[in-house]
């Protein structure tokens, strides 16, 4: 930034100075008395105020002295809703015996009520009222009536349970609902001294960010169900980590004791996820846990059965399956950044083939050349989010598929009524709660929808996985971009995608966006691994891979974390994978490992080092929370398996792996080919025919979700969604049992009227009865029959 920029920006901002305790501060003007105390290291108490929420003044522990012009107020004011002021002195309990006396009195006040059951509540040892009660409270109560007591606990939800009588109404949690989340489903009822938290009674608290309120309140009123009587935090051993459920990229806390995590925190960062996370991110760990989970190697005998095989008999049978083999390798969006690297060398080392794919899911070839020319090392950020004038929703439902990219755009909804169009069959709750302008279109018709947004440069164009499923949509967001000068993100569902595209596992890239085909993207990259050449030509597709698997074509394959469950025609992939050698690097038993050959058991995230990009391409590095005796990261299986077959990858650790993916460099050479491909428009139906369309909600069957039944309490219904006018022509209503169904399998579903265009379908993707990849082998804009049981 230039003198000239430095000097316009800090005319930009008016500072106002205060004088706070006998020190002078200049904080930009608007800002709250108490964040200047901070500015100078004055903690001053407090119980509802938090630099994300709207000031409320509901504790009134924060009371200050305040003079401006020589005119003192005529009592203590709270300093938590009263913004700075010219000639403004302030004095806290630091200097003002009136400010100490009014903290006192209402510390006493808080008291009278609350049970002194510290050494029982999960809020013990890290609780502000506790530490304030010790610096701003009176060692004795002058209180001798009953302490008033409610019933316990109350189960807002499957996972979040309330003390009520331990509750200081300072409305964090209400505020964070309706404020932030959007959800407001909690509230303050009565008045007076009968006022406490409640719920709607005909709406419950089903939130996917209902774990903040735990995490915020000042009280143990609002506990986890989870974390609840488990432990104290004296016995916790904390370590910061990332979240591994989404391309978010939620900075986040693991806390563990005697070598179990018990519960997850949502750290701080201010840019990315501030101070929140969702649901699944916060509670969804117990999998790490889980009876089937794998730990020991497997092989399978001669006999046909896998039996438990010691390390160096299961990587020397995986290494006599794969050397001299046509072999290809599966990776899905689960791996960390390190992980995929080592994956995608040990592909073009080991196997020496580019036969690799990361989308181990509903893809198409448009995607993948969009990802090499568009997506691999851009840098769209959530700060662009903040600053832009419109944000476009295409293929992408963000509180379902990226909980924190949501929280972020309604931010700027509530704040500055950012615009927001989301092009789509059904309008969704998120979307309903963003206020977007909903741009309704048949399952296959988006294309068409786009060349009527007018946009800016300023604009923000959110393309999501699933967009893949419309041929054409892709090149069309692209175009639109490249025409209004728009930022462009792709945001996967999976935390792991967007490392797994920069590493280069996919078979058109090497790490760093290099394009395969390029001559001199293969010399440098062979440079940096030691090795003379580099496969030259493109490698296979998932789908190509699984169709070569079951017609001989390819003999091999090696797979890891892949769900079948994602993939179409998952029956298909897994007959397959059954005709050639798998081996399986994996956390626990699944349909891959059923018919695989060599099964090697995988660390968890907890378990290792690493990071993930998030879909800015910004890393979340993350520390081995519970120590692993194996250290049991993919890349260093690998390492083993291809040192066996003499074909050395020379990633034995997370470390060695960070350290030569830095090594690479930035590449300034080629950038891969993008050719448009042209809409293909939807299908036609008539009759009982519909358009199916789906997406995954957060809450679903995926793998990383089991074990957490109070998690899965809280996720929303699965029903069948059609129009009113769809509605009335079949005689159906709310709740009634719709029948969707095509050559392949039915789904039967309690029907929703819903805004919905008139000629789709919208079910669940993976939720509980009803997996459409597996029920019907079926994509969004497929043809599907509609009828009422």
């Amino acid at each position: 930034m230039t003198t000239t920029q430095e000097n316009t920006t800090a005319q930009a901002v008016e500072l106002i100075t205060v004088v706070i305790d006998g020190f002078e501060v200049s904080v930009p003007k608007g800002t709250l008395v108490i964040r200047a105390a901070e500015k100078l290291g004055i903690q001053i108490p407090r119980f509802c105020d938090h630099p994300l929420l709207d000031p409320v003044g509901a504790c009134r522990q924060c009371l200050v002295d305040i003079e401006i012009n020589g005119r003192a107020f005529p009592k203590p004011q709270a300093s938590c809703t009263i913004p700075v002021e010219p000639n403004m002195i302030v004095k806290t309990q630091l200097t003002s015996p009136v400010a100490e006396k009014a903290q006192r009195g209402v510390m006493e006040l808080l008291l009278v009520n609350h049970p002194l059951d510290c050494p029982v509540c999960d809020k013990g040892g890290e609780c502000p009222l506790q530490n304030q009660a010790m610096s701003t409270g009176n060692g004795e109560t002058r209180f001798e009536g009953v302490k008033r007591t409610f019933e316990k606990p109350v189960a807002i939800s499957s996972q979040v349970l309330l003390d009520r009588e331990r509750c200081v109404l300072c409305a964090r949690c209400t505020r964070f609902s309706d404020q932030i989340a959007g959800d407001p489903f909690i509230t303050l009822n009565e008045r007076g001294a009968l006022q406490q938290v409640g719920i709607y009674e005909n709406q419950p608290f089903e939130s996917y960010f209902s774990g903040n309120t735990v995490q915020i309140c000042p009280v143990g009123a609002l506990t986890g169900a989870a974390y609840r009587f488990r432990a104290r935090p004296f016995d916790l051993v904390s370590t910061p980590s990332a979240c591994e459920h989404c391309a978010s990229g939620c900075d986040m806390r693991t806390d563990v004791r005697r070598g179990k995590t018990l519960r997850r925190l949502a750290g701080d960062d201010a840019a990315v996820n501030e101070e929140w996370n969702c649901d699944k991110g916060r509670w969804a760990f117990k999998y790490v846990t889980e009876v089937d989970r794998l730990t020991t190697p497997m092989v399978r005998g001669a006999d046909g059965v896998l039996a438990p095989a010691s390390w160096p008999e299961a990587i020397a049978a995986a290494a006599a399956g794969l050397k001299g083999k046509r072999a290809a390798v599966l990776v899905g969006g689960r791996a960390t950044a390190e992980d995929a690297y080592g994956y995608s060398k040990f592909a073009r080392i080991a196997l020496g083939t580019n036969d690799i794919d990361f989308r181990a899911r509903v893809s198409s070839d448009e995607e993948r050349d969009f990802l090499g020319a568009k997506v691999v090392g851009s840098a769209t950020t959530y700060r662009d989010i903040d600053i832009a004038d419109h944000v476009v929703l295409i293929g992408f439902e963000p509180e379902e598929e990226s909980p924190i990219v949501f929280l972020r755009i309604n931010k700027q909804v509530r704040k500055r009524a950012l615009k927001v169009s989301a092009v789509a069959t059904k309008l969704s709750i998120g979307v309903e709660k963003l206020k977007a302008e909903f741009i309704k279109v048949a399952p296959g018709s988006e294309v068409a929808a786009l060349s009527a947004l007018s946009l800016t440069g300023k604009s923000v164009i959110l393309v999501g996985e699933r967009a893949a499923e419309t041929t054409g949509l892709l090149s069309a967001a692209a175009a639109l971009a490249e025409k209004t000068g728009a930022k462009l993100a792709w945001i996967p569902r999976r935390a792991g995608e967007r490392g797994a595209l920069e590493a280069g596992a996919i078979g058109t890239l090497l790490p760093g966006g290099r394009p395969v085909a390029d001559a001199a993207a293969r010399v440098d990259i062979a440079a940096v691994w030691g090795v003379q050449t580099i496969p030259t030509n493109v490698g296979r597709t998932t789908s190509e891979i699984i169709e070569s698997l079951g017609n001989g074509s390819l003999d091999a394959v090696v797979v890891g974390g892949v769900d079948p469950q994602d993939m179409p025609n998952s029956a298909a992939a897994l007959a397959a994978l059954s005709k050639s050698f798998v081996v399986s690097l994996e956390i626990a038993h699944s349909a891959v490992t059923n018919v695989a050959d060599v099964v090697l058991p995988v660390a968890a995230v907890t378990e290792k080092s690493g990071s993930f990009l998030n879909w800015e391409g910004r890393a979340r590095a993350f520390d081995a929370a519970v120590a692993d005796s194996l250290n049991r990261s993919d890349l260093r299986i690998l390492s083993a398996i291809a040192d066996e077959m003499g074909e050395s990858i020379m990633l034995g650790t997370v470390t060695q792996a960070a350290r030569e993916i830095s090594s690479l460099g930035k590449w300034d050479g080629a950038r891969a080919n993008f050719a448009a491909v042209s809409a293909a428009g939807a299908n036609k139906v008539s009759g009982n025919e519909a358009l199916l369309t789906s997406w995954r909600r957060l809450l679903d069957l995926g793998t990383l979700q089991k074990g957490e039944a109070n998690l899965a309490g809280t996720a929303r219904k699965s029903v069948a969604v059609i129009s009113p006018k769809r509605a009335e022509a079949m005689g159906v209503k709310d709740g009634d049992i719709l029948r969707v169904s095509n050559s392949h399998g039915s789904i039967s579903l309690p029907a929703l009227v819903e805004d919905i265009h008139d000629d789709a379908v919208w079910v669940p993707r993976n939720s509980f009865g009803t997996q459409t990849l597996i029920s019907l082998n079926a994509v969004h804009g497929d043809v599907v029959s509609v009828v009422k049981a």
